[in-house]
This record gives structure tokens, sequence and C-alpha cells, in this order.
């Protein structure tokens, strides 16, 4: 019998291997309120998971971690989108849109990577396997939406290319609770040690020297 994964508690401990990079995925909407622009009955609390994660990035960049931005974007002729229309979504994340760009605080440096991607797996047909090449990536740190879909996507094809992958569980959002929590259990199964907290990225942070300091 295959094993069941019931328990989704995150672990206090990151416990990367090799260089780290921190992957945001889909926090976008602009300057729209989540309120204005989600569905009825989609998992609440991105606003506060939003405010999280700028600070987050601020973190990883004080402290030499780099930082990969993943943006879902179709052109308005859908004629990129693909399959995505046979789910459950109508057309979604299209060029133009304010809903489309990156939640405000979350942009790309210079010298950082945005991907700009067409299928929900941030790997599928992207550049961001040779990004993280570029930097020696050996463990993923996971954070943005959704957990049941462009979060579970990601990590399979990262498990797949052989990445450990660190999924911070307070830090997606799922489009329901109940499915937030399937996803958590599937990224378990792939690894064990997949599930994470915030508070555990932020105590292996605090063990990072400042490289102002190291210079």
């Amino acid at each position: 019998m295959p094993l069941e994964v019931t328990d989704i508690a995150p672990a206090d401990d990151l416990r990367p291997v090799g260089n780290v990079v921190l992957v945001v995925v889909d926090i976008q909407g602009g300057g729209v309120p989540s309120a204005q622009r989600l569905k009825p009955g989609f998992m609440p609390g991105r606003e506060e998971r939003n405010a999280r994660a700028v600070d987050l990035v601020a973190r990883c960049r004080a402290k030499g971690v780099p930082v990969v931005f993943i943006q879902e974007v179709h052109k308005p002729s859908l004629v990129d989108i693909g399959r995505e229309l046979d789910g459950a979504e109508g057309p979604h994340c299209l060029e133009g849109e304010e809903t489309t760009q990156l939640h405000p605080g979350l942009d790309p440096r210079p010298e950082e990577y945005l991907v700009r991607k067409r299928r929900y797996s941030a790997f599928f047909g992207s550049e961001l396997d040779i990004v993280l090449k570029g930097y020696r990536a050996e463990t993923l740190v996971l954070i943005g939406g959704m957990t049941d879909v462009c979060i579970h996507y990601t990590a399979v094809d990262a498990h797949q290319l052989d990445y450990r992958f660190r999924t911070i569980s307070d830090m997606v959002i799922g489009s329901s609770v109940p499915l937030h929590e399937a996803a958590l259990r599937a990224m378990k199964y792939l690894q064990r040690d997949a599930l994470v907290s915030l508070d555990a990225m932020h105590a292996w942070l605090d063990t990072l020297p400042d490289p102002a300091a190291t210079v």
C-alpha cells in the first residue's frame, strides 16, 4: 500500500541542502484588493501573506539569498493559454491588466530574475531551470499561490528535476482550505521535509552572516 500522508504540520527547521533560492510564485494582483478580484469561497489571508512576503524578500536580499519572481501572463488573444481553459478557471492573468501585475513591494531589482510563464508550473516552457543552475541552487523555498495549482505543479517539476523544495505552509494560499491541505499532503508525499513554517525560514536566515560584514 502507498504511504498516506496525514500530518501536514510544518517543520520548524528548514534543513536546506546546498545553495538556497527563494521562489516567489504568482503573488500578483497589482494594487487591487483581494476582495475585488477573487471569487467568493477562495481561501482567505492573501493580504496578510502578501505583506509577509514583502518582508521576507527584503530579509533574503539583506542576507544575500537569491530571489526569483514568477509571474503568470497570457496574451489577451489567449493564443498562449492552451488547455488551461479546460479546467475551473476562465481567462486569467491577461497581459496589460492591473491584476496581472506583481504585488506592490515585490518588484524585481535589475540584478534579479522575473520569469514570466504561460503554464501553471514555473518550470514548464520557461528559463527557470537555467536561472537556478546559474545560482547553483539545490534547495528551493516556495511561497505564493495557489497551493493546489501553481505551487503544487512547480514543486512537482522541481522534484522531478532533482531539486529539494521547501514550501512555507503559512506563506502559500489555496483556492480553498481543503484543496490547500490536499496539495500540502501531495507535496510532502514527494519529499518528507517539504513543509516548513515561516518561522523556520527566518530562523535559518538568522544563522547567515551579513554579506556586508564579510567583505
